[in-house]
């Protein structure tokens, strides 16, 4: 399961929404070994397409340079489908090289609406996986909606 923060998700589908008609592509960085999405990191899309997303390679290594020093790693590996639904393609699927990441995918075929979906991907085989959006970390999981009063 992806549990999310909302601003994260609202980010990256303002993301999407503003590179339509081509896809958006990033990577939301956390804490080595956390499982936790922190850090959103829009990326160029090379290919600057509304079918195809590849990461400029010189960005990409300094982006994973970067978490590296920082001791995070890709967490969340995002990008749009702008015609399609979220469901990684097969292009998608030769592409995923993050075994641990979660590969989450913005359709924005529908100028109201978007659908987000997210994926493991290992091997060539994908699993989708359910996305539970929080507000905040701090709660998640305890079905708590509210913060507690600080008297």
């Amino acid at each position: 399961m992806l549990v999310i923060r909302r601003d994260l998700v609202d980010a990256m589908v303002a993301h999407a929404r503003r590179d339509h008609p081509d896809e958006a592509c990033g990577v939301i960085a956390g804490p080595e070994g956390s499982d936790r999405p922190e850090r959103l990191i829009e990326m160029t899309n090379a290919e600057r397409s509304p079918t195809f997303y590849r990461f400029d390679s010189t960005e990409q290594l300094k982006v994973w340079r970067e978490m590296d020093s920082a001791d995070e790693e890709p967490v969340v590996i995002y990008h749009s489908h702008t015609s399609t639904e979220a469901y990684p393609s097969r292009t998608d699927v030769s592409y995923a090289s993050e075994p641990n990441a979660h590969y989450v995918l913005v359709s924005t075929r529908d100028p109201e609406i978007h659908e987000l979906r997210s994926y493991r991907i290992l091997d060539g085989e994908v699993t989708e996986e359910p996305v539970e959006v929080v507000e905040s970390y701090m709660f998640a999981h305890t079905g708590a909606d509210e913060v507690p009063d600080r008297d």
